[in-house]
């Protein structure tokens, strides 16, 4: 940790956040957007119901909402895929995030 920070790397760069923040907030605060294409337009603002925001992370974060259940549980997605909603999510480590293809970043392949 920097000065009470936790690390996040996504899309190349790294960016340093206080624990516990939104990680929807947290990299949008930093010009990086958890989405593809017109679900940079086209979501739900944060509130765990589009499911456009869905992210692998690797570190640790808070527990699955309820809601972040109840939409990874239907498609485009399926909870057995691992992805969190990063708008759900609270920074607890350092962490790194993928966001992969597709308009709800539901296809296991990195955009290139």
């Amino acid at each position: 940790m920097h000065n009470n920070r936790l690390k996040i790397e996504f899309n190349s760069k790294t960016i340093l956040v206080k624990k516990n923040s939104n990680l929807r907030k947290a990299l949008k605060e930093n010009s990086l957007l958890p989405y593809n294409g017109m679900s940079t337009y086209l979501n739900c603002r944060g509130f765990g119901t589009c499911g456009t925001c869905a992210v692998m992370v690797e570190g640790k974060v808070s527990p699955k909402t309820k809601v972040e259940k109840w939409r990874l549980n239907f498609p485009p997605h399926n909870e057995k895929d691992g992805l969190r909603l990063a708008c759900q999510c609270k920074v607890l480590s350092d962490l790194k995030i993928t966001k992969f293809g597709g308009f709800w970043g539901q296809n296991k392949v990195v955009s290139t």
